[in-house]
């Protein structure tokens, strides 16, 4: 790890909400969410209430009867985001970016060109501010990890610097739930042991972490609970997966209804997937319920594949698998991601019933040369595809 801080996590505060103050002037110190059946993103305004992402619409209004709802924009989240990113590349030679409204940048070797680490934070947060109008929070620390729990812990719109000094002194009184890796089931398990803060992870040892989670959890939890963290920041990271997700409501969907949405999910994504120019053998199925609890599915094909078709056939057949499930407990998101990706080339697993080989590689010009909307699948003509979100950056 480098002798000092020179790693920033850089974050866009309330992303898809902020994109829309910026453009309204009117929501402006207003409480909105963006999204309708399902808060897609809350204003720090609505956040105050209590107002959450994932929440259900209702549950929302009650929280905060004066909330505004702003429909999804993702032509215009995505022009925001290639805008920032613009910026990244322009403050540091090495970026990583994580999704769509986050990155970490490494700035190592500009002190005689744009100062210490901190002056090139600053300086970035200001001119995310004046060039793009968005307001954005800055973690600043010697690993990855420590800097993404840093810009956390300084939300909203700040800057938080970790010296070398100061790391344990910052990691250790924050709650198990900042480490990465710790979702709701790991925590239970630590709390069912009296263990809730990162300084008790630390002092337990990494054999007690592993036999209590397994050799893998528990050795990587005792590195960041000692923010052991050697990644480096790395430029043009080749994605490990393709994914888009829709948020359903929690009004009950028919099997055909979510049928549907699969199909237009499927269809994005594969088409995100071939202009990549890669394939993939691994579809999985996400989905989160009315209690706000998720499961996946997943199944791994024969050879990897970059057709509709193909990836439909499998995807199907997860969510057919999974009904007795949605019954059973309501379901509020679907999502599909393409993992266990391959340079495009190779064998591709071709359906006896697929007569039009190329219908894939038809639609793709079609829609490069007219626009995403300029043709359609027939079984989403008349029918409504929903807003989706992708679940890692285009």
């Amino acid at each position: 790890m480098p002798g000092r801080a020179t790693i920033l996590h850089a974050d866009l505060d309330s992303f898809y909400a902020s994109v829309e103050q910026r453009d309204n002037p009117r929501l402006r110190g207003r409480p909105i969410v963006v999204g309708a059946g399902v808060v897609l993103a809350a204003s720090y305004e609505a956040k105050a209430y209590g107002v959450r992402t994932a929440m259900g619409g209702r549950q929302a209004r009650r929280l905060c009867p004066q909330l505004v709802v702003v429909s999804p924009r993702m032509s215009a989240y995505a022009e925001a985001s290639k805008a920032v990113f613009k910026l990244f590349e322009e403050t540091a030679p090495v970026v990583e970016g994580l999704s769509i409204d986050e990155a970490f940048l490494d700035v190592r070797g500009l002190g005689h060109i744009s100062g210490t680490p901190a002056e090139i934070a600053v300086a970035l947060r200001r001119n995310v501010r004046e060039q793009i109008g968005l307001p954005i929070t800055v973690g600043l620390a010697r690993t990855k990890f420590l800097a993404k729990v840093a810009s956390a812990v300084a939300k909203p719109d700040g800057l938080l610097v970790v010296e070398p000094h100061e790391e344990l002194a910052f990691l250790h009184p924050l709650p198990v739930e900042r480490l990465w890796g710790v979702g709701a089931a790991t925590a239970k398990r630590l709390h069912d042991r009296g263990i809730t803060t990162v300084a008790q992870v630390a002092a337990l040892g990494e054999t007690a972490l592993v036999s209590m989670l397994g050799r893998a959890s528990g050795r990587h939890l005792h590195a960041l609970a000692h923010n052991r963290d050697p990644r480096p920041v790395q430029a043009h990271r080749r994605r490990r997966s393709i994914g888009a997700q829709r948020a359903l409501g929690r009004r009950p969907r028919p099997p055909e209804e979510l049928a549907t949405a699969l199909l237009a999910l499927v269809d994005r994504v594969t088409r995100r997937l071939r202009a990549a120019q890669r394939m993939c053998r691994t579809v999985v199925l996400r989905m989160r319920f009315e209690d706000y609890s998720r499961a996946t599915r997943s199944q791994t094909m024969r050879e990897p594949t970059a057709r509709t078709a193909a990836i439909l056939m499998t995807a199907s057949g997860l969510l057919t698998a999974s009904m007795p499930l949605i019954r059973r407990r309501g379901l509020t998101l679907i999502g599909i991601a393409l993992a266990n990706l391959t340079d495009h080339g190779g064998a591709q697993l071709v359906l006896p019933f697929d007569r039009a080989r190329n219908l894939d590689a038809t639609l793709d010009r079609v829609r490069e040369r007219f626009g995403s909307n300029a043709i359609t699948r027939g079984a989403l003509v008349g029918r409504d595809p929903g807003v989706w979100v992708p679940l890692l950056p285009d």
